[in-house]
């Protein structure tokens, strides 16, 4: 037995590949130039962090648009004054909404999991965004001829579809990032928005198997972008035994960022089902300066006080760039923190005697 370590997703994209996304915005580039472009991005991803000596590898997101919007490519009944998301530093993200149904994806995460996988031998590990986060496409007001409850059944057809996709098509794990779940608390602080995420991911989560189940996790952050968040402030205590009722076998939790681990841990430890496997982030995308292994190996064994190591992982906090456009971490600070990841995590399994 070890201590497993899995990154989240997206690596910053290198300054040529953001060019190029400038230029194809901009008609100087076409979808096949680009398309190669985010091919080779993606072989060199993977190669990286097999050196590394990544376990289980993901393709960095290099050729997604953001994390949260990749399966509204191609789609054409959006307009762009959707909900609005504040970041703690004054900056925003805003996402589309949606203007008429039926509501399907314009693009598939088997799509960026089938090319991955031709490019390695090493299990990969596929990304999805939760329904929940999509929800909020959904305009307040409604829209004439198709109703919310119209529109959830289709959505929840859809990301099912969109997970279902992944595991057949052999992903190691499937990863719902679940950002807004602790967002749910800043905007209502009652606990009932975060209910209703809850019920819409578990209703498409209940449609997969035990053994299915147990290739799935929930990742949860505050949202990490542009070196500032949308939700740390928000205690994890209002959040995580509500993330734990979600019907997965793995949860991916942000960790290194906070300012109280142990109370976190406590938590967690209080509250993590039975038989799940918790990932705790051990190293933080949004702090510019690298972790040491030394210090990884420390925040690793003071999780083990906590949590049976036959339950324990580790993974990075969040992605290092959910969307595209997000320079704040350079590829090779992300390379540097993953390395530290993995390092880190070992010298602690050795210490545990695993």
């Amino acid at each position: 037995m070890t201590i497993p370590t899995e990154p989240i997703g997206s690596i910053p994209r290198s300054p040529a590949l953001l060019a190029a996304l400038a230029d194809h915005a901009a008609g100087r580039l076409s979808d096949a130039d680009l398309r190669k472009l985010q091919d080779e991005a993606t072989a060199e991803t993977l190669a990286r962090l097999e050196a590394l000596g990544c376990a289980v590898l993901v393709d960095g997101e290099q050729a997604k648009p953001s994390f949260a919007t990749y399966p509204l490519a191609g789609m054409t009944a959006l307009a762009p004054d959707g909900a609005v998301i504040p970041f703690a530093d004054g900056h925003t993200r805003q996402l589309p909404r949606l203007t008429a149904g039926p509501f399907r994806y314009g693009v598939r995460a088997e799509n960026y999991l089938r090319d991955a996988i031709q490019r390695t031998a090493k299990p990969v590990k596929q990304a999805v965004i939760a329904p929940s986060a999509l929800s909020l496409l959904y305009p307040a007001d409604g829209i004439d001829g198709y109703s919310r409850e119209a529109f959830l059944a289709d959505l929840t057809d859809e990301a099912e579809a969109d997970i279902r996709g992944c595991l057949d098509a052999g992903a190691h794990r499937v990863q719902l990032d679940f950002t807004e779940g602790r967002l749910a608390l800043k905007l209502d602080p009652s606990g009932g928005l975060l209910d209703e995420f809850v019920a819409l991911n578990n209703r498409v989560l209940e449609r997969f198997t035990e053994q299915e189940r147990a290739r799935l996790g929930v990742h949860t952050c505050p949202g990490g972008d542009q070196d500032s968040t949308h939700s740390l402030d928000v205690d994890y205590a209002g959040l995580l035994p509500k993330l734990f009722q979600l019907k997965v076998g793995n949860f991916y939790v942000q960790l290194a960022s906070e300012p109280d681990q142990d109370r976190i841990l406590q938590i967690i430890a209080d509250h993590l089902p039975a038989g799940a496997r918790v990932f705790v982030g051990v190293t933080d995308p949004i702090d510019p300066v690298v972790e040491t292994a030394e210090q990884v190996r420390d925040r690793v064994l003071a999780a083990a006080r906590h949590i049976p190591v036959e339950r324990l992982g580790t993974c990075d906090d969040c992605g290092f760039a959910p969307f595209a456009d997000d320079t704040s971490t350079s590829r090779e600070t992300a390379f540097a923190k993953i390395d530290a990841r993995v390092r880190g995590t070992a010298m602690a399994a050795a210490e545990l005697g695993l």
